[in-house]
């Protein structure tokens, strides 16, 4: 190859994969990389993903979901044959960049998606309800009163919900479990 892509710094760099097969090409490039003895070049592979708390047949379910669908990033020093390789993985459609010539991703972004990243305790749920939202209550002293969505916490899993009682408007603290769309 005459095209010397030899930068010789190390940078993270965002290839894009076919949807859904970030994981694969994830494992094909990993292997790959040792395989052909490119593991000097070719440091570390990660799918960018959060964890989402979503409600899922009345049940809290913590979900692994990708940030950025369709694109991986690849921790590697840019060189002919790294690139090569990166090129020619199995489902990668090339790098994020103009022309050829990869551009690598900002440390400020790469911090930011690897900060997102970490495990945290205060994975936010996921809900289909808006704020000013008609629902009915399913459980609890005020099982079936309808009320309207007034806030919405999805750090705590809570939403308060304005029940009509004798002529007023009275704020109902819910968990989503206990609530149904009308």
């Amino acid at each position: 190859m005459s095209k010397q892509l030899e930068t010789g710094e190390r940078n993270w760099y965002a290839i894009h994969t076919y949807s859904g097969y970030e994981d694969a090409v994830k494992r094909n490039l990993t292997q790959r990389a040792e395989s052909m003895g490119m593991t000097d070049y070719i440091f570390e592979v990660i799918v960018p993903t959060e964890k989402k708390i979503k409600i899922k047949n009345g049940k809290r379910v913590e979900e692994e979901e990708k940030i950025y669908p369709g694109y991986v990033l690849v921790d590697m020093i840019v060189t002919d044959e790294s690139w090569y390789l990166v090129r020619n993985t199995p489902r990668v459609t090339g790098f994020v960049g103009s022309g050829v010539q990869p551009v690598p991703v900002s440390e400020e972004e790469v911090a930011r998606l690897l900060a997102n990243m970490k495990p945290k305790s205060d994975a936010n749920y996921e809900v289909a309800y808006e704020v000013g939202e008609v629902v009915k209550i399913g459980e609890g002293p005020f099982k079936d009163f309808e009320g309207k969505i007034s806030e919405i916490n999805r750090q705590t899993g809570k939403l308060k919900v304005l029940v009509s009682m004798f002529g007023r408007e009275t704020p109902v603290e819910l968990d989503f479990l206990q609530i149904k769309k009308l």
